[in-house]
């Protein structure tokens, strides 16, 4: 999987960090706060927009009096301290983090998250010791599967695209990926399993567990 690989780039949410089933919450939390129930296929519908895409699609949709930057704000204050001390990694990241260190190969972020979740997960999970450069979608102009945050990051870290690898959990992450010209694996996730057949299609390999990497064990699709 790492051959002729100069880079690898990550999603965070779902992918580096097992974070999704806190937003769940916060959509309950949130829509019920202004009067509605989450829709069914909610997540689906915002998978991959920039953090402040998907504000500005719940303000429309379910007509928030507040601006964007007030959701923003809001939604912030309410997942911060989860991500501070209640998300780990997903298994076997720690691991794989390392080997890629010793091994020379520079590591990104490329996530649709905010600036201020990234740092906290960054502090809380001790990621700064890998990351070489870290990038939200609101930063890079464009949410997935727009490939422009990948594109940005690759550059930073000294990469063409096609020398990347992407670890992603979504479809339209990963569309992203591809869109950008570079390898893509997918890493499981609760949220994403329903949709497995179309990973499978989209992404060039596919793991459980990073330690599958170290392994040799991975699923080559």
């Amino acid at each position: 999987m790492l051959e002729n690989i100069k880079a690898v780039l990550f999603d965070m949410d779902g992918t580096l960090i097992d974070s999704i089933w806190i937003w769940g919450e916060i959509d309950i939390e949130y829509l019920g706060k202004h009067g509605y129930e989450v829709p069914s296929g909610l997540q689906q519908e915002i998978e991959g927009m920039s953090f402040s895409e998907c504000a500005a699609y719940f303000k429309e949709r379910f007509r928030i009096p507040d601006s964007v930057e007030m959701i923003k704000t809001e939604w912030i204050e309410r997942a911060k301290d989860k991500y501070a001390h209640e998300i780990p990694l997903k298994p076997g990241a720690k691991r794989f983090l390392k080997y890629l260190k010793e091994q020379g190969i520079p590591m990104g972020i490329a996530t649709s998250s905010s600036r201020e979740l990234l740092d906290t997960a960054m502090e809380a999970l001790g990621l700064s010791d890998y990351m070489d450069y870290c990038m939200t979608s609101c930063e890079a102009g464009a949410g997935k599967p727009a490939p422009d945050i990948y594109l940005k990051v690759a550059r930073e870290l000294g990469a063409a695209p096609e020398e990347c690898l992407i670890f992603e959990d979504t479809p339209t992450g990963m569309q992203a990926g591809i869109n950008a010209g570079s390898k893509v694996c997918a890493v499981a996730d609760t949220f994403s399993e329903s949709r497995k057949d179309l990973i499978f299609q989209l992404a060039d390999y596919y793991i459980e567990s990073y330690d599958e990497i170290l392994e040799g064990t991975y699923r080559k699709l």
